[in-house]
């Protein structure tokens, strides 16, 4: 699933990005239900509690991981329950981290990697406004209808 982030400036002039995909990945987790044994879910939103129950009375197995070590814990008791399964994301860490260069085993089937020279720091950008701008100014409602009108005018 790709969709992109929305960017603004909060009340303090610094800038944020805001990627919210909780409806493509509930749509998208219930129209392939049917086709999959087993989804791996990596939230602990428990606005997903009703999409697990959903894809579960589709006979699919849901594992939820996230963590309950935090404070506050990172996810909601009720998503913990209906899960099939509960994975600590803590305990996935040495499996999933990312290792610093000299932390990092040797892997002998890949030739080594080249050391990347230093990058200069960046300057502090400042605080950008943004305007929202329809995406679909002209009132078409596809590119394939923008591809017809354009070939209508040119004929």
């Amino acid at each position: 699933i790709t969709k992109p982030t929305k960017e603004f400036t909060d009340s303090m002039g610094r800038r944020k990005i805001k990627g919210n995909m909780d409806i493509e990945l509930a749509i998208d987790m219930i129209e392939m239900a049917d086709n999959l044994d087993h989804v791996v879910l990596f939230s602990g939103d428990g606005d997903f509690r009703r999409l697990v129950e959903a894809v579960q009375r589709k006979g699919t197995r849901v594992t939820v991981v996230s963590t309950i070590r935090s404070q506050p814990p990172m996810i909601a008791d009720e998503l913990r329950r209906q899960a099939d399964n509960f994975i600590e994301l803590q305990d996935l860490a040495g499996e999933i981290a990312r290792h610093h260069r000299e932390d990092r085993p040797e892997r002998p089937d890949r030739p080594a990697r080249p050391e990347r020279p230093e990058r200069p720091e960046r300057p502090e950008r400042p605080a950008v406004q943004h305007t929202v701008t329809p995406a679909n100014p002209d009132g078409l409602e596809s590119d394939e209808e923008a591809e017809d009108e354009d070939i209508a005018e040119s004929a």
